[in-house]
């Protein structure tokens, strides 16, 4: 029952370091191999998992009968394919977000998953963080009375057009859709109506920043905000997250400056502020319930599944095409992004590498 769960991880590049990371300083796994077809990346794995076996071929890591999990840290557009590959071999799944490159192919994804018993999840990491399982378990108690607004802002300098985002889509649909899908896990049911407004920041062709609000099914309103268009040329920079969660009777709300998170908690019968350290991705959470689950036979209900990241990823879509259906103005120019992007990229001597890493492929 205390045996190690035995792991190959496939993509080395930055979310794929954030995993050996985690699974390292864990009790629960043991990495197996390490993937990446950029020599670059596999000295990199050498040096940070000197006892695991690091390989360029990923073959070698779904025919092992050793490995129980994979860990599919790659782009998107090579998620379907390992996704079914691993359901072949009998493999359990850890996958990035999205779980494919298209909405056609992500569905596919879904229903591939839900046709085997083996276990699969989705790093949709907002539902491991403190903060909102302390909000929601609030609301649960009836502290705010019944649930009626969620409002959802993020809003940071964050990754400049052509650094990374396009193999997911623009920035609401690689990032935002996070904030899509808590917004529907606060909810609990689904979408009903929307109406999205978008603007084209720097003459970029897609849209950096984005506002959609409407409704779910159960008449609970939102409105969500997100966009990495805050104050790139800043001499300070700054960040501007939150959720404000509004019932009947009282409210919740949260916010970060990706240090520190602040929840305060205004209910009928209790009032708190609890402020604690933000805790990043979460990955180490997702990691924790997943080997668990796989230890026990028993898939943890906190995990997230594949069908929660298509939905969350077809409504990013969704309120994306209704923005272009508005006026979408495109504001500033192209000379104040390649500003933006020098900058960026002085930033920090390590930013170079960072990103590298991200666009590393398997």
């Amino acid at each position: 029952m205390n045996q190690k769960v035995k792991v190959g991880i496939i993509g080395f590049g930055r979310m794929g370091g954030f995993y050996l990371e985690e699974m390292r300083k864990s009790d629960q796994w043991e990495v197996l191999y390490i993937c990446d077809t950029d020599p670059e990346a596999r000295d990199l794995a050498r040096r940070k998992s000197p006892t695991s076996r690091i390989v360029a071929d990923e073959q070698v890591v779904f025919e092992d009968p050793e490995v129980q999990v994979v860990g599919l840290f790659t782009l998107a557009d090579s998620r379907l394919r390992q996704i079914k590959k691993a359901m072949a071999f009998g493999k359990h799944v850890i996958s990035e977000k999205p779980v494919a490159d298209t909405i056609e192919h992500e569905w596919e994804v879904v229903k591939c998953v839900e046709n085997s018993s083996l276990f699969s999840t989705v790093n949709l990491y907002l539902r491991n963080s403190w903060y909102h399982n302390t909000i929601k378990e609030f609301i649960r108690r009836g502290e705010i009375g019944d649930l009626a607004i969620i409002r959802i802002c993020h809003m940071t300098p964050g990754l400049a057009p052509g650094e990374g985002h396009e193999y997911e889509g623009p920035s609401f649909h690689d990032c935002g859709m996070h904030y899509v899908d808590i917004s529907r896990w606060y909810a609990g049911c689904e979408y009903k109506t929307w109406h999205a407004q978008a603007i084209r920041m720097w003459n970029y062709p897609e849209p950096w920043w984005l506002q959609c609000h409407g409704t779910f099914e159960n008449g609970v309103v939102f409105d969500i905000t997100q966009g990495h268009v805050y104050g790139q040329l800043s001499k300070d920079q700054t960040h501007n997250s939150y959720i404000d969660v509004i019932g009947t009777k009282g409210i919740a709300r949260m916010s970060h400056d990706f240090k520190t998170a602040v929840v305060e908690l205004r209910g009928v019968n209790e009032t708190h502020r609890i402020e604690k350290p933000y805790g990043g991705k979460n990955i180490s959470t997702l990691c924790d319930l997943f080997a668990d689950s796989v230890r026990t036979g028993v898939f943890n209900s906190r995990l997230p599944l594949m069908r929660d990241s298509a939905i969350a990823s077809e409504y990013a879509w969704k309120f994306l095409d209704n923005a272009r259906r508005n006026e979408m103005p495109s504001i500033g120019n192209l000379q104040t992004l390649e500003e933006i992007r020098e900058r960026r990229r002085n930033m920090t001597e390590g930013y170079g590498l960072l990103r590298h890493v991200k666009l590393s492929h398997s």
